[in-house]
């Protein structure tokens, strides 16, 4: 009997260090948050990155359970036009100087099976933080074939209205203030 019990104790000991939640780290050269914003009412729509991203992701698959903690460099903005770049960065957009991060700080909170589906927290950009969900889209953690390690990796969007951050450049244009994120992620465990 002692045995059984023995047996079954490192059993459950076994399991909790499986289920344990893993803290992933960002990987800056595979991660970029993207975004779509109208130009002048409709004429068209304008398209662009970030650069520069860092955070940690805390996934814990046997709970489906999990955090998220993201900063974004500002002035890693990228249109693809340095001229337009280099507004984007002054004071009438998201004046970098001031404000030289954003961040988004929330959890996991819809799973499709073990793979969380939609993350909710506070995004704080240009000194104003707000509620936002984003809908993750794909979700897959496996082995790298390259590196041999462990990576995870996501497909996440969202919506939002900048001018309730106060970036509202170009609304006296009829710019429409509405802001499409699409977001690529990867990360591997932290070291």
């Amino acid at each position: 009997m002692n045995r059984i019990v023995l047996a079954s104790t490192a059993a459950l000991m076994s399991a909790s260090v499986f289920a344990a939640p893993v803290t992933y780290k960002l990987d800056p050269t595979h991660t970029y948050p993207s975004f779509e914003a109208d130009h002048l009412g409709g004429l068209s729509v304008w398209r662009g990155k970030f650069n520069a991203t860092s955070g940690t992701v805390v996934y814990d698959k046997e709970a489906k359970s999990g955090s998220l903690d993201i900063t974004v460099d500002m002035s890693s903005v990228d249109f693809g036009m340095p001229k337009l770049n280099e507004h984007a960065k002054s004071a009438e957009i998201f004046d970098v100087t001031k404000y030289p991060t954003a961040t988004f700080s929330g959890k996991f909170t819809k799973f499709n099976g073990a793979s969380p589906a939609e993350a909710s927290g506070t995004f704080t950009m240009h000194g104003v933080s707000k509620p936002l969900t984003l809908t993750i889209n794909s979700f897959l953690c496996k082995l790298n074939p390259m590196s041999k390690k462990e990576v995870c990796g996501a497909d996440a969007s969202a919506t939002f209205n900048r001018s309730d951050f106060g970036v509202n450049f170009g609304d006296k244009y009829g710019f429409k203030q509405e802001v499409k994120l699409q977001i690529q992620v990867e990360g591997s465990p932290a070291a």
